[in-house]
């Protein structure tokens, strides 16, 4: 699966559900408080962060898309000082006002990047706290792409089936992160992503994968999902599909200083994903690329457009290019499992001309990715004689790895690939030059399972030996 960045900036989302303010107190204990066992604590640094489904609009926001957040604050400092953070960052707020119950506040006491103790200043919202919220989401729903329901179970969702009813009445995708055991609230919706833990108090723990993926399809179909997307922490995440097999992604994170807000940023760049455009096997890759850069942070933070992109950058750049044939196996079966087709082509490549640029480019769009084997030295001396090739080996498969058609460039040893064509099974066999379907070695065994054999020719008449020709004629 190759990641791109969508048009985030296209994309226009509206998030409803428990809004709170997280804050940071950070500071140094380097002593045990003699009034109790516990640690001193020197507060040197004060941080107020959007949490909860503000954090969720804030990063969708932050990724350059149109955020609207509805929920629920009290009538205090704290509401206004939210509302003030989330519109400085361009997400327009609607918030109903709890006249006599304060905005929900999380207080972390955090010394050496760990959290020592956490104390929430929260009270439940009752049903005349959320009155209006139905009005706010009609009225916001018709310039929405993708719908987002953030659930912490703090009671801005307590209606929340009638909120799944209104934008799947009007085609707009519904995302939930759900909360607590009773998952048939969100009947109806088109995703939910609980975490593991959530997913197992749903429906039980399982013992192994495919139990593990049976609880998951049982409870699609008794929600009537389109599809769980479930984080699974260190193992990563799975999506499961009523007709498609299972897509697991593995845990992207190098380094894991907190998870808090993680379960936020995956919903918040699935879901802009969707919106901008992108499928949801896609969405979902992009999702766990930004679940891993996030975790590698300290505290609910937001990952900005800028910096996915930059991740999105390294991402195609790693994996491509010269590889050995044992990692080509590898990429190439990983390449296979994501629908992915794969062409293939061979040949000396002695001296990249014109020909060759135009005839890869041809090739690449074939399928979805380019294989280009290239005949090692001895290999290209036992065919071309004495005197070839003119560039060694490591230049060749350097040459023709930075161009931007081809995707991955191996070498081997023997006159023809037709030992990497039985280890590869590409979909498409490509051979360039005046040659008939006949004449391309390994063609047979291609149509054998069922793939494609294609014979292109080279651009501008160009040729190898051409241009030796010309060389010698100048220096005469």
């Amino acid at each position: 699966m190759k990641l791109e960045m969508p048009p985030f900036q296209d994309a226009r989302l509206l998030v409803i559900g428990d809004v709170m303010l997280d804050r940071y107190w950070h500071g140094v204990a380097t002593r045990v408080s003699p009034e109790a066992p516990v640690p001193v604590v020197r507060v040197g640094n004060r941080e107020d962060r959007p949490g909860g489904a503000g954090n969720v609009a804030l990063n969708i926001a932050a990724l350059g898309s149109a955020t609207r957040l509805v929920g629920i604050v009290g009538k205090d400092e704290t509401g206004e000082e939210l509302s003030s953070r989330l519109n400085a960052a361009g997400v327009y707020c609607d918030f109903l006002e709890s006249v006599d119950k304060p905005t929900i506040t999380k207080l972390r006491v955090i010394s050496q990047h760990q959290q020592l103790i956490r104390l929430d200043f929260e009270q439940p919202f009752q049903l005349p706290d959320r009155a209006g919220l139905q009005d706010k989401a009609k009225s916001l729903i018709d310039d929405t792409q993708v719908l987002v329901l953030s659930d912490y179970g703090k009671g801005a969702l307590q209606d929340v089936s009638e909120l799944i009813e209104l934008g799947r009445s009007r085609n707009i995708p519904v995302i939930v992160d759900p909360k607590g055991t009773d998952f048939l609230k969100y009947q109806g919706a088109t995703l939910i992503t609980p975490n593991l833990s959530e997913f197992e108090s749903a429906v039980g723990p399982s013992s192994n994968e495919e139990e593990f993926m049976n609880k998951g399809l049982r409870l699609l179909r008794d929600l009537n999902l389109d599809a769980i997307l479930i984080t699974r922490g260190e193992h990563g995440m799975t999506l499961i599909r009523p007709d498609s097999p299972e897509l697991h992604l593995p845990a992207r994170a190098q380094e894991v200083f907190d998870v808090t807000g993680a379960g936020d940023t995956v919903i918040s760049v699935l879901a802009a994903a969707m919106a901008a455009g992108d499928g949801l096997a896609d969405a979902t890759a992009l999702a766990n690329l930004a679940a891993g850069l996030v975790v590698g942070k300290l505290g609910t933070a937001a990952i900005s457009g800028p910096e996915l992109r930059r991740a999105v950058l390294a991402e195609q750049d790693s994996g491509q290019g010269v590889m050995t044939a044992e990692q080509l196996q590898i990429a190439v079966h990983d390449a296979k499992a994501h629908g992915e087709k794969i062409v293939f082509t061979n040949g000396c490549f002695d001296i990249i001309h014109a020909g060759h640029v135009g005839y890869l480019a041809e090739a690449k769009q074939l399928g979805d990715r380019l294989i280009v084997a290239i005949n090692n030295d001895e290999s290209v001396r036992r065919l071309k004689g004495a005197g070839r090739p003119i560039n060694p080996v490591e230049r060749r498969m350097a040459v023709l790895a930075g161009l931007e058609a081809v995707d991955w460039v191996v070498s081997f040893a023997e006159d023809t690939p037709e030992p990497l064509l039985e280890a590869l099974q590409p979909e498409v066999l490509v051979k360039g030059g005046d040659y008939t379907l006949e004449q391309v070695v390994g063609g047979d065994f291609v149509q054998s399972y069922g793939g494609e054999v294609k014979a292109l020719e080279f651009l501008d008449n160009c040729s190898t030996s051409a241009i030796m020709e010309k060389v010698k004629e100048v220096g005469e």
